[in-house]
C-alpha cells in the first residue's frame, strides 16, 4: 500500500511503499550503462586474450624470426620483451659464411647497453670493439656451423633497435619493443 509520508527534516513529501522509500529509474540510463559496461567487459577480455597469446612478451605474438638469404644467417628474436626479464637473441650461421672454420658476427652496442646483453654462449674465440658494436669470432664447424645465444636483460621500457650481421653480408636491423 503506498502513501505519502511528510520528511520532517525537509517537509516534502517522500513516496513509500511498505515503509520503504520509492525511487525513480531511468530505463535509458539504465540502457546506456548496460551497453558501457559489455563495452568495458568486451575490451578486457580482448588484453586478456592478447595477452595469453604473448602481445605483451614471453608469448607466440612476441616471437619472430628473420631469414634473409643475402645475410648468412638466421635470427629469432623476442619484438616484445619485459623490462628486468630474462630474454635470448639466437642466430644461427650458414655454412657459406664459415672461413677457416670460423664465423664472425657483428652485434650492434644496443643488444648490450638496451637490451642488457649478459653471456654470449658459445664463448668467443675474440671479440673487438668498434664501429658502434662488437665483433664476435667464433670457432666452428664448416658444414654444421651452429648458432650463438646472446642472453639479455633489459632494464627499463623503450623501443630499441638492434642489427647483427656477418661483416660483408646483408645486416638484419630490427626492432624491439621493452614493455614494463
Amino acid at each position: 500500500m503506498a502513501e505519502n509520508l511528510i520528511d520532517p527534516v525537509r517537509d516534502e513529501r517522500i513516496p513509500r511503499v511498505d515503509d520503504a522509500v520509492q525511487v525513480g529509474e531511468d530505463l535509458q540510463f539504465q540502457e546506456r550503462w548496460w551497453k558501457f559496461e559489455r563495452v568495458v567487459w568486451i575490451f578486457f577480455l580482448l588484453v586478456l586474450v592478447a595477452d595469453a597469446l604473448g602481445a605483451f612478451g614471453q608469448g607466440w605474438l612476441a616471437r619472430s624470426e628473420d631469414h634473409r638469404p643475402g645475410s648468412g644467417i638466421d635470427v629469432w628474436y623476442d619484438r616484445v620483451e619485459r623490462a628486468e626479464t630474462s630474454t635470448v637473441l639466437r642466430v644461427q650461421f650458414r655454412p657459406e659464411v664459415v672461413t677457416d672454420g670460423k664465423a664472425r658476427l657483428f652485434v650492434s652496442d644496443s643488444v648490450v647497453k638496451s637490451l642488457g646483453a649478459q653471456r654470449v654462449s658459445p664463448q668467443p674465440e675474440s671479440s673487438a670493439i668498434g664501429n658502434g658494436g662488437i665483433t664476435y669470432t667464433f670457432p666452428v664447424d664448416p658444414v654444421k656451423p651452429g648458432d650463438v645465444q646472446i642472453s639479455m636483460q633489459p632494464e627499463a621500457p623503450e623501443v630499441a633497435r638492434f642489427t647483427v650481421q656477418v661483416p660483408g653480408r646483408e645486416a638484419v636491423t630490427k626492432r624491439v619493443v621493452v614493455m614494463p
